[in-house]
Order: structure tokens, then sequence, then C-alpha cells
């Protein structure tokens, strides 16, 4: 592990995070985190903090940030479709094998509704594919 710190922490927020410059250089060799902007990640936007001017220094790195941080995210969605996946198989084979009237009872139109309105985006979605590669 490498005893430096980074030049900036992320902390972050539901659509981005709040950036801070990691300062160590002071005389109790304290780590001293300033609040320098607000990134949304949505938008774009990169609000300063306060009076603060962001050097291009600054801006490059939060727009690295932003960059990275949206890759992770859009790595994220997938992954999760990935696991829904799984969890189908998974629930096929409890339905199969070990649940009960009862819990059948108490799951079957939640499952069936969501299995419904999924197929149905999943169809029109694939049909508009087609549409537009032909």
């Amino acid at each position: 592990m490498s005893s430096a710190l980074p030049e900036y922490y992320f902390r972050v927020r539901e659509n981005g995070a709040a950036v801070f410059r990691v300062d160590t250089e002071n005389r109790q060799r304290r780590i001293e985190m300033d609040q320098i902007a607000i990134v949304n990640i949505r938008n774009g936007e990169i609000k300063p903090q306060g009076d603060r001017i962001l050097s291009e220094g600054d801006i490059a790195a939060i727009r690295d940030w932003m960059t990275d941080r949206m890759r992770v995210l859009a790595h994220r969605d997938i992954d999760d479709i990935f696991r829904a996946v799984d969890y189908m198989n998974l629930t096929a084979q409890w339905v199969q094998s070990r649940a009960t009237d009862d819990q059948l009872e108490a799951v079957t139109d939640r499952l069936l509704l969501a299995m419904h309105d999924l197929r149905s985006i999943l169809v029109r979605k694939k049909a508009d594919r087609i549409d537009r590669d032909s």
C-alpha cells in the first residue's frame, strides 16, 4: 500500500460527488480535506464551492473521475441484470423443488405480473432493434 495520499478525494453522492483537495503538507501533518466542488454526473455540471476558482488540473482530475465513475456505474447496471437472470433461474428451481403452496400463493401473482411486464418490454425493444437493423 502506498503511503502517498491522492491529491483529490471524491465523496460519492447519489448523482455525483463532493470533491475535496487532500492536504497533508501542514505543520501538524494532519490530513486536511478542503471541499472544492460539487459534481453532478447526470448533467456533467461541476460547481466550485464558495468563491473558489478551479484550476485546469482540478477540472481535468474531476472530469477523469466522472468518466471512471460513469464506467463503474454502467458496469454495475449490467452486472445487476446478469444477477437478476441468476435469481430468476434460482427462483424457478425453488418453485419446482422446494416452494410450499402457501409460499407460491404469496408470490405467484407478483412474479407473473413482473415477468409479463419485463417480457412485454423486451419483446418491444427486440422488435425495434430488428426494424432498425433491416
